[in-house]
């Protein structure tokens, strides 16, 4: 199992400058939730990057362009998905935009996770 969080922005570099921008001038019209719950402006937050390391599992983070390529799908952006030989959306957009804060966020992944042993 492997899970892919998909973020609703592309990855090139003028795309990443505008989202910067967007995301302190505008931040309640910043079009990716799950952007502005993992990232500052500028930096990842310490407190997801802690929790993304501590996850167990296979992970990987790719901006929709990458994913589209890389996996010849398309999904509504942002999302997260199960990959085993299909993928399964875990968080849909609409779940993920309805998250308050990363502490939700961290919760609702943790929920999708295998048990530890």
């Amino acid at each position: 199992m492997t899970l892919i969080f998909v973020y609703n922005t592309d990855s090139n570099p003028v795309s990443t400058l505008i989202d910067m921008a967007h995301k302190i001038l505008s931040p309640e019209t910043y079009d990716c939730s799950l952007c502005k719950l993992t990232h500052g402006p500028f930096t990842e937050i310490e407190a997801w990057k802690e929790f993304r390391i501590s996850l167990g599992v296979p992970v990987e983070f790719l901006h929709r362009d990458e994913f589209e390529k890389k996996y010849g799908q398309s999904f509504q952006y942002p999302v997260i998905l199960q990959k085993n030989v299909n993928f399964e959306v875990l968080l849909p957009k609409t779940e993920i935009d309805d998250l308050a804060n990363l502490e939700e966020l961290i919760v609702a992944v943790k929920k999708h996770l295998p048990a530890k042993e």
